[in-house]
């Protein structure tokens, strides 16, 4: 099964440290962020994977190449300068993600999650990872009745790793879109499936987060 990361942020809560550096180049205690979560995919078996790029994304794939030194493939979705949010980032990588379903994380967080224990196989369009809500989200994005993911309250969030098939996309046109809605129209049908993670896990997002892992955290 193939994996895509999602790199292509402009990093705008992290300024200043993304001036200069896409935001899954930061560190914590010395290795960076994509790094870590690459030798976790790795460790879980997978080893085919696509990263989209836009913000200084010439870093990243200077940084990593074709992952040759990880002993795996990457390739790269080159989205330009602007980038096209999360939703348009997939539909551009799809001629590049040859598994159905196929693998998507966020290349900005920090967690614990056993990835070998995704699901191989979906009985909707997506399966989506939901965790304990943190401080900065304290309401939540989606809620679980048994495997299915509903927007009901008690809400979990999202913790921007899930699966999906290419049907998840079908139909749309637009170039440059978010995923968020396309999130809601499939739950709303009941075509998402998901799980409650509560283990570790940080949404990086601000350089006062970031500090935190490299202050508490270790490994």
């Amino acid at each position: 099964m193939m994996v895509m990361i999602l790199a292509a942020g402009r990093g705008e809560r992290m300024r200043p440290l993304t001036d200069k550096t896409p935001k899954p180049l930061l560190t914590v205690h010395g290795v960076t962020l994509l790094d870590r979560l690459i030798r976790q995919l790795t460790q879980a078996g997978f080893t085919d994977i696509v990263i989209n790029v836009a913000h200084l994304g010439y870093k990243i794939v200077e940084h990593l190449g074709d992952g040759s030194k990880h002993g795996i493939c990457i390739r790269y979705s080159d989205e330009g300068p602007a980038g096209l949010e999360t939703g348009g980032g997939i539909r551009r990588a799809l001629p590049l993600l040859a598994s159905d379903p196929f693998v998507v994380v966020n290349g900005d967080i920090y967690t614990d999650y056993p990835f070998a224990a995704l699901p191989t196989r979906l009985s909707g369009n997506a399966h989506l990872v939901l965790v304990e809500n943190p401080e900065h989200h304290p309401k939540g994005d989606f809620g679980l009745n048994g495997d299915r993911v509903i927007d009901e309250p008690p809400r979990l969030t999202f913790a921007g790793i899930s699966l999906y098939r290419a049907a998840f996309f079908a139909g749309i046109q637009e170039e440059r879109f978010p995923l968020a809605p396309l999130l809601k129209k499939n739950i709303a049908a009941g075509l998402v499936t998901g799980e409650h993670h509560k283990g570790l896990w940080v949404d990086v997002g601000t350089p006062e987060r970031l500090a935190h892992l490299n202050g508490d955290l270790h490994g």
